[in-house]
């Protein structure tokens, strides 16, 4: 079995009620972050789960949204680990990763000169280990398995989707992306997919045409579950929702997905959690 949570579903505007991108995946007594946007700490507390208990830091691009909480990740799970010798966080992304997380680093300079010269039992940076990958398998380790694919988020480049298998369950994340052969072969029969969706009916009618650019790199509700009905996955997960569902409206995205989609379709808010099993898909209450 494979445990989902969606820890934020918000977008690059601020939500009182939604934190940054970002989804929890536990699968073999191993725990992955998927994203790490603005709030993601609060929310791994909430989900019963912190920096320190993670065993990889998996990114799909480098957009701010995606990576905001990064530098307060890497700091936390260093400060907060008292161990002689921590393991390092792991990263896996897209080419450009690791030169994010060491500009992420020198902007943490000070604080962690600080807390150097403060701590005796810390002797050294945050330990980090970096990946970078786009396509292909990137990790097999104790029944659990992982492999990444492009997506095309254009101009954002490169981005990928990853898919993580345990025991016969699978959960495909897809991260920003229009529809595209590579994400559609990565999803194909998988348990579940998780897609990033905006509502292109609304950004189309908003003013600022800066707002509306958005339309012709991301995937509206529709075309999010037209690439779950081509892959036939299981379960569609919705989460990074743009504009922010309003409450009551959960009712009427799910029915957009469902012109395209004839199988389980969860729309929730932070903290929502969603059951992967082989060949069997049941939510749990939360």
């Amino acid at each position: 079995m494979i445990e989902v949570t969606l820890l934020g579903t918000g977008s690059p505007i601020p939500d009182a009620n939604r934190a940054g991108p970002s989804t929890l995946v536990r699968a073999g007594g191993q725990t992955f972050l998927v994203d790490c946007g603005r709030g993601v700490q609060q929310r791994l507390t909430a989900a019963g789960s912190s920096a320190g208990a993670l065993t990889a830091l998996l990114l799909t691009h480098l957009h701010s949204d995606h990576i905001a909480d990064l530098g307060d990740l890497i700091i936390t799970r260093w400060v907060s680990n008292f161990t002689p010798e921590p393991s390092p966080l792991l990263i896996i992304g897209p080419p450009g990763t690791a030169e994010v997380v060491d500009a992420t680093l020198k902007a943490f300079g000070f604080d962690i000169g600080y807390r150097i010269a403060h701590h005796a039992d810390l002797n050294s940076p945050p330990p980090v280990e970096v990946r970078e990958y786009t396509d292909g398998p990137v990790w097999d380790h104790d029944g659990v398995q992982i492999r990444v694919a492009p997506t095309d988020h254009r101009p954002v480049a490169p981005t990928i989707g990853f898919r993580v298998e345990h025991a016969g369950a699978s959960v495909v994340l897809a991260g920003d992306t229009v529809p595209c052969e590579s994400l559609d072969a990565l999803a194909s029969g998988a348990g579940a997919l998780v897609h990033t969706v905006i509502r292109k009916d609304l950004i189309d009618a908003m003013p600022m045409q800066r707002i509306r650019d958005i339309c012709d790199y991301h995937s509206s509700v529709e075309e999010a579950a037209t690439t779950a009905a081509r892959a036939g996955v299981g379960i569609l997960i919705l989460t990074h929702y743009v504009p922010a569902i309003a409450p009551g409206q959960e009712d009427e995205w799910r029915a957009l997905a469902a012109t395209a989609f004839d199988r389980q379709i969860e729309v929730g808010d932070d903290l929502h959690r969603v059951e992967v099993h082989p060949g069997v898909c049941t939510k749990p209450s939360r």
